[in-house]
């Protein structure tokens, strides 16, 4: 309530007294200010929401090895299409404890075409540790896993193969999924991604490089 001094046209005052003024219980609270009621309202509804947890990729990450090369350094030619043409042979630490499979990946993005990718393995069991050198270029491996198509395109491992110039990057990446991929037929590198989608719980990788 608030009490006004008003002149009338003979130049005495009167006094005016006002009623209460009305505003809505939020906008009295925090002065009119829209933004605050809107703070407000959106930290109370996430207060009241229940909490959702999703699986996200371990910081920790996978540290993969080869005995084959240094990290950044030069593949010897064996393991290239100049030579015999083998997979090196790859050791990891152990993955996170929810791992039901792991998946390999290795791939060259520096040929002139884009991303050329050189290997795909997947549904390897959680409990390996190392891929052997000279994996045969089979749809199963021995021991458990699989392999799909790489772009020559055959199946298996396919070496390092630019043509004359500046030496290309090669990354071989290994992933710690939370399941085992549900892939039949014909498997491809996109395939392989697209069913890795939300199941990556850590992943490691090695990088050497190669040119002629």
């Amino acid at each position: 309530m608030s009490v006004l001094s008003t002149p009338d046209p003979n130049g005495s005052s009167s006094l005016r007294v006002s009623g209460p003024t009305k505003c809505p219980e939020l906008s009295c609270l925090f002065g009119r200010r829209p933004l605050a009621v809107l703070a407000f309202t959106a930290a109370a509804l996430a207060f009241l929401m229940p909490h959702t947890y999703v699986a996200q990729e371990s910081s920790a990450g996978l540290e993969l090895k080869t005995s084959a090369f240094l990290p950044g350094g030069n593949i010897p030619k064996q393991f290239t299409c100049s030579g015999a043409d083998v997979s090196p042979a790859l050791t990891w630490s152990n993955p996170p404890p929810r791992t039901r499979s792991l998946a390999l990946i290795m791939d060259d993005p520096d040929a002139p075409v884009g991303t050329f990718v050189h290997w795909v393995v997947y549904n390897l069991p959680a409990s390996a540790r190392q891929l052997p050198a000279g994996v045969p270029g089979n749809n199963e491996i021995p021991g458990g896993g699989k392999q799909g198509v790489n772009d020559f395109p055959k199946i298996g491992y396919g070496g390092p193969c630019p043509p004359p110039g500046k030496p290309h990057r090669y990354f071989f990446r290994l992933y710690a999924l939370d399941n085992q991929l549900d892939l039949h037929g014909t498997v491809h590198r996109k395939d392989v991604d697209e069913a890795m989608k939300g199941h990556v719980l850590a992943h490691g990788e090695l990088m050497g490089l190669y040119g002629r």
